[in-house]
């Protein structure tokens, strides 16, 4: 009868716990889905409203050739840039044409003056042959808010 008593008891104790755990993760995933909610009306905005916009210039080629490699080795590519404006640069997006490219991009504001790096993992693994990929970055920036980077790189 201890026995069953026991098991019964261990039993209730970890339905309880996942039930609590259950509750949560539910709201930990309602909050995030806040605060990404929160964060992206906030990156709207900024790209809406042309007075916060300012200047970049690419120190870097954007258009890169990274030659001759073997199939299933993973590059990095970097594209660097200046905030020559007079307000801070706030990289909102950046996303790729591939999945097989993972873009980078900096998480805080660069302020004037300062310079900052996107980057990009490519994975040549199934990707024979000439490759060309592109990367969009969306920022406050004027005379457009949209950049395209590129790269070219022949796996073999």
């Amino acid at each position: 009868m201890k026995k069953l008593f026991v098991v019964i008891s261990v039993a209730i104790s970890i339905i309880a716990c996942t039930t609590t755990d259950k509750k949560s993760d539910d709201q930990k995933s309602r909050e995030d889905f806040v605060k990404d909610s929160m964060a992206a009306a906030e990156k709207m905005k900024l790209m809406n409203d042309t007075a916060d916009f300012t200047n970049i210039q690419w120190l870097d080629s954007t258009s890169i050739d990274l030659g001759k490699i073997k199939e299933g080795k993973q590059v990095e590519v970097s594209y660097r840039f200046k905030n020559t404006g007079d307000k801070p640069l706030v990289v909102v997006n950046v996303s790729a044409s591939c999945g097989c490219t993972i873009p980078e991009k900096p998480e805080q504001p660069i302020a004037p003056g300062e310079e900052g790096i996107i980057k990009a993992k490519f994975d040549s693994k199934n990707r024979k042959g000439p490759n060309e990929k592109h990367i969009n970055v969306d920022a406050n920036t004027k005379p457009s808010p949209s950049h395209i980077l590129s790269f070219k790189v022949e796996v073999e």
